[in-house]
């Protein structure tokens, strides 16, 4: 495992996608109720920044062609994406937001364009 510090959990905006610079490209995404998520931050369907989009009910959507992604699962619930976004692990501690790019919490390909 390689737990990196993001921020301190205050200092995530409220529903707005923060980019993380990890072994693998991060989108981090404090929601309403303080949890926060880690999703692979290149769109499945064609290179986009993911940061680059928007953030709405526990999801995220490309800005580039409106994919948009399930920020627990990673799973598109929109076209045209049809393939997921990885998910990584994440823990809050004292404060501090950690996340672990190298723990994907599910099975999704990491997008590769």
């Amino acid at each position: 495992m390689s737990w990196q510090r993001i921020a301190e959990l205050s200092e995530l905006p409220l529903g707005q996608p923060v980019y993380a610079d990890l072994s693998e490209p991060v989108c981090v995404v404090r929601s309403s109720d303080d949890s926060v998520h880690a999703v692979h931050d290149v769109c499945s369907h064609q290179y986009y920044e993911l940061h680059e989009g928007y953030v709405d009910d526990g999801h995220i959507e490309c800005a580039l062609h409106g994919s948009s992604f399930d920020l627990r699962t990673g799973r598109p619930d929109s076209l045209p994406a049809v393939t997921p976004i990885p998910t990584y692990a994440v823990k809050v501690i004292d404060g501090g937001v950690w996340v672990d790019a190298e723990q994907q919490t599910n099975d999704a390909p990491v997008p590769r364009h």
